[in-house]
């Protein structure tokens, strides 16, 4: 290996391992879900946005605006898809807003 050149392999395999041995995949989850919403949802919908979680394959919102709860509930599969696509793998299969 040359000068500044790294083994990206054993080094993602590491990651990987340190991530399942702490059990740390639900929090790096719930961390990068959250990010997504307030990114693809954009400043309007995230001024509205009091929570953000994730349990299991389902993303639960907590939305202070009920008429905005109701326009996104017409969209939500098309949410859920943006975010899996994000993510890159289908993580989120359910969306409930609050």
């Amino acid at each position: 290996m040359g000068r500044g050149e790294t083994n990206d392999g054993s080094l993602r395999e590491a990651l990987k391992s340190f991530i399942a041995q702490h059990k740390l995949e639900p929090g790096i989850k719930k961390v990068r879900v959250t990010e997504l919403w307030h990114q693809l949802m954009g400043q309007g919908v995230s001024s509205y946005t009091t929570a953000v979680d994730v349990k299991g394959d389902t993303l639960i919102v907590s939305l202070s605006s009920s008429v905005l709860r109701h326009e996104l509930s017409l969209g939500k599969s098309k949410i859920i898809d943006l975010i899996n696509e994000s993510l890159g793998s289908e993580q989120i299969k359910q969306l409930i807003l609050r």
